[in-house]
């Protein structure tokens, strides 16, 4: 009995070190900042780069994140936020445009980014309704705001630069979704990589291509960053490129395992279970396998020529 209550207690206490970085302001390198959303709420990971006469934000949040960063942001500098970079265009990292833009701020993003926005987010574009209105309808802090799509925009690169920090908005090609884009900072060899890396079971798989992803982020790891700020889960080392890559290779394997022995869609989705497991024996990989495996082996097997798994 004392050892279960060892074992509990070690769990609590490694459980409250995790929470503790959520909501928190973490210093990267002089004037640049990374702070953890809340992923009970839904939040993105947000940074800020302080640069000579303003504040360049990376990723606009949900409204609700936005509104606990915005006091953060101000706490670190009076300077005013000028331009706020979503790195992609889903709801967590960008529906909460409109706040900023009303403090001032101009919105970048890839070309990409914007195409994909309009693709989805019909309603606003004068179609049917799209995303906005279906997370409307259960957030709060959506249904009270309004989408503001970016109106800077860069097919390739963007780069800032007042002779102290250097900030360089990159797309390299495809993975979390076709407009993924990340802020390099090749001074200080920090990147911030919005959900095309992520540290912890955060991969939404549905807009992207695993296929893809693991090409775009070998050319990423060229960039040779040593401090890396995802776009979900805590600030670590050049390690989670790595980690992240890994996982999608093994999981593309994994699919086609299971499609060489002639699995039907059924049979794959009954092994789940033993499926992630296997997956879980690679403790550099294990945290990124989700509790529910289906979507992701879905995507899998579909790039492998296969068929969706039943839901």
């Amino acid at each position: 009995m004392k050892s279960s209550c060892f074992c509990f207690a070690a769990l609590l206490a490694g459980a409250s070190a995790v929470l503790a970085q959520i909501n928190t302001v973490q210093t990267v390198a002089t004037g640049v900042y990374f702070h953890e959303g809340d992923p009970r709420r839904g939040h993105s990971n947000n940074g800020w780069i302080v640069f000579d006469d303003f504040v360049l934000v990376i990723d606009a949040n949900y409204p609700s994140g936005a509104k606990i960063v915005m006091p953060q942001i101000a706490a670190t500098t009076a300077k005013p936020v000028r331009f706020v970079f979503d790195t992609h265009h889903h709801g967590d990292h960008a529906y909460g445009n409109q706040l900023w833009a009303e403090g001032g701020a101009t919105l970048v993003a890839s070309t990409r980014a914007l195409e994909e926005m309009k693709q989805v987010e019909t309603g606003f574009f004068g179609s049917a309704p799209g995303r906005w209105e279906g997370a409307a309808k259960n957030r709060p802090d959506v249904a009270a705001t309004k989408l503001k799509p970016p109106v800077m925009l860069f097919p390739k690169d963007l780069f800032l630069d007042d002779g102290q920090h250097r900030v360089e908005l990159k797309w390299f090609g495809t993975g979390h979704t076709k407009g993924d884009a990340y802020a390099w900072l090749p001074k200080e060899k920090i990147l911030f990589t919005g959900d095309a890396c992520v540290n912890g079971p955060h991969n939404n798989v549905n807009d992207g291509s695993i296929t893809e992803w693991i090409k775009t982020l070998e050319l990423v790891k060229q960039l040779g960053a040593e401090k890396i700020c995802p776009g979900h889960g805590p600030m670590a080392g050049p390690e989670i490129l790595v980690d992240q890559q890994s996982y999608f290779v093994a999981l593309l394997a994994q699919a086609k395992a299971q499609l060489d022995r002639g699995q039907t869609p059924a049979e794959i989705k009954a092994a789940l279970p033993t499926i992630a497991e296997a997956l879980k024996q690679n403790p550099r990989i294990a945290r990124y396998v989700p509790a529910n495996l289906t979507a992701h082996l879905t995507k899998a097997c579909v790039e492998q020529g296969g068929q969706p798994l039943p839901k």
